[in-house]
């Protein structure tokens, strides 16, 4: 997908705007777990989320090739509209944000404080995306879907950092929403050229990407109802699924009840905090932990943006209400 010297121009870049994170293994993870885990901090970024990165490069990519632009338009459930109002703000230019209704308040927030204009519409992210993208063709700001080489581009430094760091993981887990993240780990490790198995962890209540590589073809699913919200996303995105359908070993689903008990153990353990998203890709090595006994494996910890209500909630042993 990128050549490696395509990836270190995206570090230059965004290293222009944000250190690296840290890739660290952890002890009381092991014991815990019975795996040596090696946790890649995108919690620890810029607006505590790895979608920083794909920001950086993609708002480059518009000043180069659209310098017409005034603006910009997209939809987020919260990292990337923070990512998106950070990097346009950085440039001069609007971020106008849409997220549906009843989206996380303190995500609202950060991406107003970052200068986004935000709009709440819709159910759901897809419904949010599905508006953005129509008052996009009136030609007034220049749209940001949810899945572009740029922004992949800078999201798969990260995964540079840790297989550079860390050449010898066996496997990685990495949440699917839209599929940038993975689409950049695979892209990372290949360009690096090295033999690691990626595994994508998707909510049961958003099991789009699952069911579509199970399929062969896109499989949209009737709702996304997981406190996950940074994977409740319904329809996969076709580019996405092209290339983790050919470079990820294979799909898992973890439960919301799941993914608390990992929010809980990565506060317990070693005192970070994970949202839901965050938290999945340790969920799914828990549940496969028989299979990777002994192996040294990574996780991405993608964003640590959850809302303090549901933080107490989850902390308390008990699961998110939507």
């Amino acid at each position: 997908m990128f050549s490696l010297e395509e990836l270190k121009a995206a570090q230059g870049l965004v290293y222009s705007q944000m250190s690296p994170t840290a890739q660290i293994e952890w002890p009381q993870l092991a014991a815990e777990t019975g795996v040596r885990v090696v946790v890649k901090h995108e919690n620890h970024a810029p607006t505590g989320a790895f979608k920083v990165r794909g920001g950086i490069t993609f708002l480059d990519w518009v000043t180069r090739d659209h310098p017409e632009a005034r603006g910009i338009i997209t939809a987020t459930r919260g990292n990337h509209g923070q990512s998106q109002a950070r990097a346009a703000s950085a440039v001069g230019l609007t971020a106008k944000v849409f997220a549906p209704h009843g989206n996380s308040v303190e995500k609202n927030a950060a991406m107003r404080a970052y200068g986004a204009d935000l709009v709440e519409f819709g159910a759901d992210f897809d419904e949010a995306r599905q508006e953005a993208m129509r008052i996009a063709k009136a030609g007034d700001y220049l749209p940001v879907p949810p899945f572009h080489r740029e922004l992949v581009r800078g999201v798969a430094t990260y995964g540079v950092e840790l297989f550079t760091a860390h050449p010898d993981l066996d496997t990685v887990y990495v949440p699917i929403g839209c599929g940038s993240g993975i689409c950049g780990v695979i892209a990372a490790r290949d360009a690096l050229g090295l033999d690691c198995d990626i595994v994508g962890v998707v909510s049961d209540q958003a099991a789009g990407a699952k069911l579509s590589l199970d399929a062969g073809h896109l499989v949209e699913t009737n709702a996304a109802n997981t406190f996950a919200d940074g994977m409740a996303v319904r329809v996969p995105v076709q580019a996405a699924f092209d290339i983790y359908a050919k470079g990820a070993a294979r799909i898992v689903t973890v439960t919301d009840g799941e993914i608390a008990a990992a929010i809980r153990l990565y506060f317990r353990a070693i005192h970070n905090v994970a949202e839901g998203a965050g938290a999945a890709p340790l969920a799914a090595l828990i549940q496969e932990r028989d299979a990777m006994a002994g192996r040294k494996v990574g996780v991405i910890l993608s964003g640590g943006n959850i809302d303090t209500g549901w933080y107490e909630t989850v902390l308390s042993g008990a699961i998110p209400t939507l």
